[in-house]
C-alpha cells in the first residue's frame, strides 16, 4: 500500500494530485481499476508478485531474464555493445577509483608527436600542462610538434594509404572495436587524467570514456554493416582538429570515423588538453592500427593546424571548435582543390546559442532540474549547454524563485571530490572571458545571480580558474552577441501567444544547434517542431549528453556544416565514393514513421511531367533516400528519439547546360528545397516560357552570391569555375 503525504502549499496541491492521477492512472493500475464494479475485491487486491509469477511459470521463464526486456549491455540490440557504465554510489568500484587516484597522484604524463617514424622525433622544448583546477599542480609536459614534424607526419600518411585504404573494411571495424574494450578496460586510468587535465568531475569523465567507446564501436558496426562487395574510395589523409571540452570523446569520434572509411589520420588536439589525446592514439596502436594511419601532432593552432589545413596532400579536415576558426579553415580550403577537382570536405561542428523555452504548463520542479544541468554541468563547457531560459511570464517568479534555490546547493570545487558539482573553467583566457561579460552586464543594470553552495572558500576557488553560476535577467535577447562558454545562464521572458515570435528571434541569431522545451501541450510541441531551425530540439529533459546513435549531434547556421556526428551520414562524408550506400533506410533505425508535415514532392512531379515531354533525353527518376520521414532510433526505454532528415530551404543551381541543370532542379525539389539560379541559367533561359507556374514559383533568380539568400549549391562546372566558386561562397558571412 502506498500512501501520498503532499507536502507543501495549497496552490501546487492540485497539480500534484493530477500528476499522480495521470502516472498511476493506466488501464491496469489501482485507480483505474477500482473504478470497475465487475471485478472481485480478490483480483483488485492479488500481489503484483503473484501476477508476475504466474505470468512467467505460462511462459516457461522462471528465474530467467525476459525476452522483450534487454540487459544495459545490449539496448543496441545485435549490432552494437553498449558502453559499460561506472557505478559511483557503489562501494567497490569506488574503492578501486580510489586506488587509482592514489596511484595516479604524483604521475606525470607526457604528450609529444607521435609518428609512424619513431626515430625521426628529436627531443624539443616541453610546455608544463597543469590542473586547472589547481594551477600550481602540473599534470605533465607536452612536446609540441614542430613544422617538420608536419612533414614528416604527411609523407608518412602519404605512404601508409594504399596499404590502410586497402585493408578489408571490416578488418578496420575490429581494430576500433577492440580499441573500444581496451579503453572500456582503461576507465578508471582515464577518467583521473581527464579529471587532472581538463577539470571533468568523475561523473562527468565517466560520460566522457563512454562516448568514446560509443562513437568507436558506432562506426565500425556501420562499415561492418554494408554488404561484403562494397568498395569505398576514401578521401586520403584527413585532418582531425579536436576541442579541449571533450578531448576524448570528439578525438576519438573523430578519428574513428575517418580511420574506418579508409583514411588516414593526422590528430592535432586542443592545446590544452595534449596528454589524453596521446593516450587515446596509444591505444589505437595498441588495437592494431598502423601506426602511418593515424599520427598525433599536438601544438598551436596558428602554427601547427595552420600549415596542415593548407597543404594540399590533406584531403579533408574535421573540426569541433569556435565559428570563427571554423570560417578561417573554410577560407582556406577554399584556395585548392583536390586531384580530382573536388572541394576538399570540411566537417565543422561549432557552437550555440542554446535556448530552452518554457511554458505556464511545465513541471516547475522538472523545469529547475533540467536547467541546472543543462546550464551549468561541465561548468558550462558544452558545445550544447544552455545559454537562454525563455520562460512564459505567468510562472517566471516561481522558475527563477526555485531555480536560485537550486543554484545555491550547488558544490563548486575541485572535481576529485565526489561531492563536486561543478568544476573550473578550462584556462585562465576563459575565466577572464566570462568574467568580463558577467560584469558588463552588471554595468547595464541587469539582474545577476551568482550562488552555490557556501562551504567553498574562497582560498579554495583562487587555486583555480573557477567561476561561480551565474543567471542573468534580460529583457530581450540584443545583448546576446555570441555565445559565453562557461556557467552563465541568460533569462528572458515571454508572453502567451508570442512564441512564433520568439522562435523567430532565437532563430535570428543565426545559431542551430540544440533547443529544449517543457511543456505538457501538444500544440505547443507541434509549434516548436515546425519552426525550431536546430540541429537537436529535446523535449521535457535536458539538451545535454547526446548519446551517440541515439541522440546524433550537429546543429545548423552558424552552429555547423553537417552531418551529425554519431548519426548514419557522417562516415559517407569521409569517402569519395561508396558503392553500396546504405541510404535507403539510416543505420541502426528501430522503425520508421510518419512523413513530416509540410514535406511534398509536387513540384518535382511537375518539372518531371514537364522533362518528360520537352527534356526527354535527359529526364531522370529521383528517389530521395529518407528525407522527410521520421525515424525511430534504439534508445532507452522511456523516451523517444525521432531522427529525421530535412531538406535545406534554397539551394542554388549552376550548370553550362540544361541537362545538367534539368538534373539539378530534379534533385532540389526531390528532397523538398526550393531552388535558386543565376540570371544566365540555361534552363530558364530556354524554357521559361514553357515550364509549369509551380515550378517557376519555386525557383528565385540571385545576382550576387556573397550576399544572396540560399543555404547549398549545386555546381557543374570545370575546375577553375569551381575554384572561383568555393571562394566567393568562403566570403560570405556566417
Amino acid at each position: 500500500c502506498r500512501i501520498y503525504a503532499p507536502v507543501g502549499n495549497h496552490e501546487t496541491l492540485l497539480a500534484y494530485l493530477v500528476r499522480r492521477l495521470l502516472e498511476n492512472g493506466a488501464n491496469t493500475s489501482f485507480v483505474n481499476r477500482i473504478a470497475d464494479k465487475t471485478l472481485k475485491v480478490e483480483d483488485l487486491i492479488q500481489s503484483p508478485i503473484y501476477d508476475i509469477r504466474n505470468a512467467a511459470k505460462l511462459e516457461g521463464s522462471v528465474g530467467l531474464k525476459h525476452p522483450s526486456i534487454p540487459l544495459p549491455l545490449d539496448m543496441y540490440g545485435t549490432l552494437r555493445k553498449n558502453s559499460k557504465g561506472y557505478d559511483l554510489a557503489n562501494d567497490t568500484p569506488l574503492a578501486a577509483l580510489d586506488s587509482t587516484a592514489q596511484e595516479l597522484r604524483n604521475r606525470i604524463w607526457q604528450s609529444h608527436p607521435l609518428l609512424a617514424n619513431a626515430d625521426s622525433l628529436e627531443q624539443g622544448h616541453s610546455v608544463a600542462i597543469t590542473n586547472p583546477a589547481q594551477n600550481d599542480e602540473i599534470v605533465g609536459y607536452v612536446q609540441e610538434a614542430d613544422l617538420k614534424h608536419v612533414e614528416i607526419a604527411l609523407t608518412a600518411a602519404e605512404q601508409t594509404q594504399s596499404e590502410w585504404s586497402n585493408t578489408p573494411k571490416d578488418q578496420r571495424a575490429q581494430y576500433l572495436k577492440h580499441a573500444a574494450d581496451l579503453m572500456e578496460s582503461r576507465i578508471q586510468e582515464l577518467m583521473v587524467l581527464l579529471c587532472r587535465e581538463s577539470g571533468k568531475t568523475y561523473a562527468n569523465a565517466i560520460a566522457e570514456v563512454r562516448e568514446a567507446v560509443d562513437f568507436l564501436r558506432y562506426y565500425a558496426t556501420q562499415v561492418e554493416n554494408l554488404p561484403a562487395n562494397t568498395v569505398i574510395q576514401p578521401l586520403g589523409t584527413v585532418l582531425c582538429i579536436s576541442p579541449w571540452n571533450f578531448p576524448l570523446a570528439i578525438f576519438s569520434g573523430q578519428i574513428a570515423a575517418a580511420l574506418v572509411s579508409g583514411n588516414c589520420v593526422i590528430a592535432k588536439p586542443a592545446e590544452q588538453t595534449p596528454l589524453i589525446a596521446a593516450q587515446a592514439v596509444q591505444i589505437l596502436w595498441e588495437a592494431g592500427i598502423p601506426h602511418g594511419a593515424v599520427q598525433l601532432l599536438p601544438g598551436r593552432g596558428e602554427t601547427v593546424g595552420a600549415q596542415l589545413s593548407q597543404d594540399s596532400r590533406i584531403n579533408g579536415i574535421m573540426f569541433t571548435g569556435s565559428t570563427e576558426v571554423a570560417k578561417i579553415l573554410q577560407k582556406t580550403v577554399a584556395k585548392r582543390l583536390s586531384e580530382n577537382g573536388q572541394s576538399i570536405p570540411l566537417i565543422a561542428e561549432t557552437g550555440g546559442q542554446n535556448a530552452m523555452i518554457v511554458d505556464s504548463s511545465a513541471l516547475t520542479e522538472q523545469v529547475v532540474l533540467d536547467v541546472v544541468s543543462s546550464a551549468f554541468d561541465s561548468a558550462g563547457q558544452r558545445c550544447s549547454a544552455l545559454r537562454i531560459l525563455c520562460v512564459q511570464e505567468d510562472s517566471a517568479a516561481t522558475v527563477i524563485k526555485m531555480l536560485k534555490g537550486a543554484m545555491q546547493q550547488l558544490i563548486v570545487g575541485n572535481p576529485a571530490i565526489l561531492k563536486t558539482d561543478i568544476g573550473p573553467v578550462i584556462d585562465d583566457e576563459a575565466k577572464q572571458t566570462i568574467d568580463q561579460h558577467i560584469q558588463k552586464m552588471k554595468s547595464k543594470g541587469y539582474p545577476v545571480h551568482q550562488l552555490m553552495f557556501g562551504a567553498t572558500s574562497q582560498t579554495e576557488l583562487d587555486k583555480g580558474t573557477f567561476v561561480v553560476p551565474t543567471a542573468i535577467e534580460l529583457p530581450n535577447l540584443d545583448d546576446l552577441q555570441r555565445e559565453v562558454f562557461g556557467p552563465v545562464l541568460h533569462i528572458i521572458t515571454y508572453k502567451y501567444g508570442e512564441l512564433e515570435q520568439l522562435i523567430s528571434r532565437i532563430n535570428a541569431k543565426g545559431y542551430g544547434l540544440t533547443m529544449g522545451l517543457h511543456t505538457r501541450i501538444d500544440e505547443t510541441i507541434q509549434t516548436v517542431i515546425q519552426h525550431a531551425e536546430v540541429g537537436n530540439l529535446y523535449i521535457n529533459r535536458n539538451i545535454v549528453g547526446a548519446v551517440v546513435g541515439v541522440q546524433p549531434f550537429g546543429g545548423e547556421g552558424l552552429s555547423g556544416t553537417g552531418p551529425k556526428a554519431g548519426g548514419p551520414l557522417y562516415m559517407y562524408r569521409l569517402m569519395q565514393h561508396c558503392s553500396n550506400k546504405v541510404l535507403a533506410t539510416p543505420f541502426a533505425v528501430k522503425n520508421e514513421q510518419t512523413i513530416f508535415e509540410g514535406f511534398n514532392r509536387e513540384v518535382y512531379q511537375s518539372l518531371q511531367n514537364w522533362a518528360k515531354q520537352h527534356l526527354p533525353q535527359a529526364n531522370r527518376e529521383i528517389e530521395p533516400f529518407g528525407v522527410g520521414k521520421f525515424y525511430e532510433l534504439q534508445g532507452p526505454t522511456g523516451e523517444s528519439n525521432q531522427y529525421i532528415i530535412l531538406p535545406r530551404h534554397r539551394v542554388l543551381s549552376i550548370a553550362d547546360t540544361e541537362q545538367d541543370q534539368l538534373h539539378q532542379l530534379l534533385a532540389i525539389f526531390a528532397v523538398g528545397s526550393q531552388a535558386a539560379v543565376m540570371p544566365n541559367s540555361p534552363l530558364l533561359a530556354k524554357h521559361k516560357q514553357t515550364l509549369p507556374k509551380d515550378v517557376l514559383d519555386a525557383i528565385t533568380t540571385i545576382k550576387n552570391i556573397t550576399t544572396d539568400d540560399f543555404d547549398a549549391v549545386l555546381h557543374h562546372g570545370n575546375r577553375e569555375e569551381i575554384f572561383s566558386l568555393q571562394q566567393e561562397i568562403a566570403s560570405r558571412s556566417g
